[in-house]
């Protein structure tokens, strides 16, 4: 398209003439969507899009257009490719989280009343928090007993198992089992006040 051309049809959208909307988008869209399916990685649905929402941008903004630095193509097409490659990194964002999700899911299922998005930020936030207690420099028996906690595991005889308490009678076994516990949930509950959104 003629230098003339794109000028005077800029001129119209500042004018907001009612068909200028209409020629601005049979004159670029097939050239814009040709032009992101010949130089990028997109997909027709993507490359559509992406022409489509760099004709809107300029819509919305017309005065942002300098005639004086380039054309309405250039412009255009400047626009086009970032709303792509936009597009192209959060399609690959989104897959690879699906992906981690996937993986995570295989290893080990939801249970039936936990939906996906949900099973997979708990084992995120709980593998943080491990990270953290680990950190405490904690021995092993400790580390097992607030895995335990975390897992919302309140048998006394797994938590007797893991403290090498099996040969006690049932009444002292529980009394040593709640000190246990009492002992690292107010440890654990200190921990989480430090900084429970810190994603080390």
């Amino acid at each position: 398209m003629k230098r003339e051309k794109e000028w005077d049809l800029h001129e119209r959208i500042l004018g907001k003439e009612p068909t200028a909307s209409v020629d601005l988008f049979l004159t670029f869209m097939d050239p814009l969507f040709r032009m992101l399916k010949r130089q990028t990685k997109c997909s027709d649905d993507d490359a559509h899009d992406s022409a489509i929402d760099a004709l809107f941008a300029y819509l919305k903004e017309p005065d942002k257009f300098d005639p004086g630095k380039g054309s309405m193509s250039a412009y255009l097409v400047q626009i086009a490719r970032y709303k792509a490659w936009d597009r192209y990194r959060s399609s690959s964002a989104r897959a690879q989280r699906e992906e981690k999700m996937r993986v995570q899911v295989e290893v080990e299922p939801p249970p039936p009343n936990v939906s996906l998005e949900e099973y997979v930020e708990m084992k995120q936030l709980v593998e943080r928090l491990v990270r953290k207690i680990e950190a405490l420099g904690l021995d092993d028996r400790d580390q097992a007993c607030i895995r335990l906690i975390i897992t919302d595991s309140r048998s006394t005889e797994s938590w007797a198992e893991v403290l090498g308490l099996t040969h006690l009678p049932q009444d002292q076994m529980r009394q040593v089992v709640k000190r246990h516990y009492d002992r690292l949930m107010k440890r654990l509950k200190s921990l989480c006040k430090e900084d429970p959104d810190e994603e080390s």
